[in-house]
């Protein structure tokens, strides 16, 4: 049992599965802003531009809602596609973020790389080393 736990005590500290869970916790907390600003700004927008239609009441009514003859109420029957519009629309919104925000780090990166290579010396080129080779070459004879 006690190789059982450093086994699992290795695997969990390795970098890639921490950086994993700490990737997975803010693309969660990420993914409810996201969702907020769907939810709360754009598709009311998009429903004042299509006259007040809210896209999460959508449905498609298969059986409507009856009372039966003791009485009871029998619910409706219905599709709501109107949230999968919205859920499709949340998904769309939060795939562009995560597109901009790695768009931008890459960016970055590519600006430090060339800050990087800039602030590197330039390699001797193929004519200097051989010219350092032959002089050296001289010198020894």
């Amino acid at each position: 049992m006690g190789k059982f736990f450093s086994d699992f005590k290795e695997f969990a500290m390795r970098g890639n599965v921490v950086d994993m869970a700490v990737g997975v916790v803010v693309g969660g907390a990420f993914g409810k802003i996201v969702s907020s600003l769907v939810a709360d700004v754009i598709m009311p927008a998009v429903g004042l531009l299509t006259g007040g239609m809210n896209f999460a009441d959508m449905k498609w009514v298969v059986k409507a809602a009856a009372v039966d003859a003791a009485g009871a109420e029998i619910p409706e029957v219905a599709i709501g596609y109107g949230a999968f519009i919205q859920s499709g629309l949340d998904f769309l919104i939060i795939a562009l973020c995560i597109f901009l925000v790695i768009r931008m780090l890459m960016k970055l990166k590519k600006e430090e790389v060339k800050e990087e290579e800039a602030a590197a010396p330039a390699a001797p080129t193929a004519e200097e080393l051989l010219t350092e080779i032959r002089d050296l070459l001289q010198k020894r004879d």
